[in-house]
C-alpha cells in the first residue's frame, strides 16, 4: 500500500474565466453560473420575506377565535397572542427552513462551477417547487391542525431535495461542470457519496414528518424544525464522540470542504445578496398596505368629505407614521447589516446561522408595521402592539450584534484589522450595532411603567434613532474622548501609557 496521502486542498468559490475560455464555453453551450446564482439567491429571499404575508394578513375575529360574543375580552385577548404567537412559530420555522434550501443552494454550486441548458432547468425546476412554499405555508396558518398543509410543505421540501440531488448526479456524469479541484480529484466518487448523503438527510426528516401528519402533526412540527438544526446536532455528536473515544486517525482522503462544519467559510457574495434581497423585499412590501388599504374611495371622498382629498387622507395619518418609522428601521437594520459585513472578511457557519435568525426577524418587520398601525383604537391593544414591535426589533438587531461579537471570537480569520480590538473602527462597530437593542428595549421597559403613552415611546424611538445615527460617530469620540481624559486625570501618566491600547479605547490614549 503507498504512503499516506495528504488531503485535497479546501475548495475556493470560483472566480471570473478568461475571456477566452467564456468564448469556448459558450460556445459548447456551457456558461458560469454566477446570473443563475444571482436570480436563485433573489428568487429565495423573496420567498424566505413573502412567508411573513399570512401572518399580516389573516383577519383574527372573536367568533374565529371563541364562537362567542366579544364580551368575553379578557379570554378574547389571550386567544388572540395564543394564536399570532403560533403563527410566528411557524412562520419562523418556515423562513428557516427556506434558508436552510438556500444554503445547500449555496454550497451546491461550490461544488458545480459551470451550468449547461440542462443544470439551468433543473435549477428553474427547484426554484418552481420553492415559489409553492408560501401557499402550503398559508394553509399551516391558517389550518395549523389539519394535516395538509403540513404533508404538501413536506412534499415541496422533498422534491427540492430530489432536485438538488439529480444536480449532483448529473454535474458528477459531466465532471467538466465541476470545480477545477473536484474535476481532477481521484475520489469523485467519494466526492458524490458524500454531498449525497448530506442533501438528502433534509428530505428524509421531512419525508418522516409527511408521514406522521397524517395521525400525530405535533411531531411533523418537530421533525421539520430538526431540519433546521441538524448541522449542528451532527456537529455536537461528532464533538461528543471525539471526546468519549479520543481523536481518531484521519482518513486518507479529505471531503471536508463540502461539510457543515461550523468554522467552514461560507460565500461571504452570496450571504451579502441574500441578505440585501431579504431587506429589499421587506422595505416594498410595507408600502404594499399603504396602496391597498389607504387609498380612499372616491364615494366616500365625495360623500363623508365633500369632495376634499386632503381631509380623506388625513384619516389615515397614523397610517403613514407607522409607514415611514418601519421604513427608517428596516433601512437603518439594513445600514448596520451593511456596516457590519464590510468589515468581516470571511463568514463562518455560526455567522451564517446568526444572520438567518436576524433576516427571520427582520422579515417580521411588516407585522410590527400592521400592529402599529392597525389597533389604534384601544389602548391595550396598543400596548400589546408596540411591545409586539419592540420585540421584533430587539432581537432582529441583537442577533446583528451577535454576528460581530462572534466575529470577535476569531477576529484574525474574520475581521478587518480596523474592526478588530484596538482598532480605529472597533468603537464606532460596537455603538452602532449596540444603538438599536438599547433604543427598543428602553422603549420595551418604558412601556412597562408608562402604558398609557405607549404610543408616544414608540414613535418617539423611530425618530430618535435615525438622529442618533446620524451624530453616532460625533458622540462615539466625544465619548472616547472623555474617557481618556478621565483615565489621564486619576492614573499616573506611566500606566496611562501601558493601558493605552485598552480594546474599547483608541490608540491615542
Amino acid at each position: 500500500m503507498s504512503g499516506p496521502q495528504t488531503p485535497e486542498p479546501a475548495l475556493r468559490i470560483q472566480g471570473d474565466a478568461p475571456t477566452g475560455a467564456r468564448d469556448e464555453d459558450a460556445a459548447d453551450g456551457i456558461q458560469h453560473s454566477h446570473r443563475m446564482l444571482s436570480f436563485s439567491d433573489a428568487l429565495l429571499s423573496i420567498i424566505a420575506t413573502v412567508m411573513i404575508l399570512p401572518v399580516t394578513h389573516t383577519e383574527i375575529s372573536p367568533e374565529q377565535v371563541l364562537g362567542e360574543p366579544q364580551s368575553a375580552v379578557s379570554r378574547f385577548d389571550k386567544s388572540i397572542q395564543k394564536l399570532l404567537a403560533t403563527r410566528i412559530a411557524v412562520y419562523l420555522m418556515t423562513f428557516l427552513i427556506v434558508t436552510v434550501a438556500w444554503a445547500a443552494h449555496t454550497r451546491l454550486f461550490q461544488v458545480v462551477g459551470k451550468t449547461d441548458d440542462t443544470l439551468a432547468l433543473l435549477n428553474l425546476a427547484c426554484m418552481m417547487t420553492i415559489t409553492f412554499l408560501p401557499f402550503t405555508f398559508s394553509l399551516m396558518v391558517t389550518f395549523p391542525e389539519v394535516p395538509l398543509g403540513i404533508f404538501l410543505f413536506c412534499m415541496c421540501v422533498i422534491t427540492i431535495g430530489a432536485v438538488q440531488a439529480l444536480i449532483v448526479v448529473y454535474a458528477f456524469h459531466f465532471p467538466h461542470l465541476l470545480n477545477p479541484q473536484i474535476e481532477s480529484s481521484a475520489h469523485r466518487a467519494l466526492y458524490r457519496q458524500h454531498i449525497l448523503g448530506i442533501v438528502l438527510r433534509g428530505p428524509a426528516l421531512c419525508f418522516v414528518a409527511a408521514g406522521f401528519s397524517l395521525f400525530f402533526y405535533p411531531l411533523s412540527y418537530l421533525l421539520m424544525a430538526m431540519v433546521i438544526f441538524l448541522p449542528y446536532v451532527s456537529k455536537v455528536s461528532s464533538w461528543c464522540k471525539g471526546r468519549l473515544v479520543g481523536p481518531q486517525e484521519p482518513p486518507a482522503h479529505s471531503v471536508e470542504f463540502f461539510t457543515f462544519d461550523l468554522h467552514e467559510p461560507l460565500s461571504k457574495e452570496r450571504v451579502e445578496a441574500f441578505s440585501d434581497g431579504v431587506y429589499a423585499i421587506v422595505a416594498t412590501l410595507l408600502i404594499l398596505d399603504i396602496c391597498e388599504d389607504n387609498v380612499p374611495d372616491p364615494r366616500d371622498v365625495k360623500e363623508k368629505f365633500h369632495g376634499s382629498l386632503v381631509a380623506a387622507l388625513s384619516v389615515y395619518g397614523p397610517h403613514f407614521l407607522a409607514y415611514f418609522g418601519s421604513f427608517a428601521t428596516v433601512g437603518l437594520l439594513w445600514f448596520a447589516h451593511h456596516s457590519l459585513f464590510l468589515h468581516i472578511r470571511k463568514a463562518t457557519q455560526s455567522m451564517g446561522l446568526l444572520n438567518t435568525l436576524s433576516l427571520a426577524f427582520v422579515g417580521g418587520l411588516p407585522l410590527a408595521y400592521q400592529q402599529t398601525s392597525a389597533f389604534a383604537r384601544q389602548p391595550h391593544d396598543e400596548l400589546e402592539s408596540v411591545r409586539v414591535s419592540c420585540a421584533i426589533i430587539f432581537l432582529a438587531s441583537i442577533f446583528q450584534f451577535a454576528i460581530w461579537t462572534t466575529a470577535l471570537l476569531h477576529e484574525g480569520e474574520t475581521l478587518q484589522p480596523s474592526a478588530r480590538f484596538g482598532g480605529r473602527e472597533h468603537a464606532f462597530m460596537f455603538a452602532k450595532l449596540a444603538l438599536y437593542p438599547c433604543a427598543s428595549l428602553l422603549a420595551f421597559a418604558s412601556t412597562c411603567f408608562l402604558s398609557r403613552f405607549s404610543t408616544a415611546i414608540f414613535h418617539l424611538m423611530q425618530i430618535a434613532v435615525p438622529f442618533a445615527f446620524l451624530l453616532l460617530r460625533l458622540l462615539v469620540r466625544l465619548g472616547l474622548a472623555l474617557l481618556c481624559a478621565m483615565r489621564g486625570l486619576t492614573q499616573p501618566a506611566t500606566q496611562a501609557e501601558e493601558d493605552a491600547h485598552a480594546p474599547l479605547l483608541p490608540a491615542a490614549c
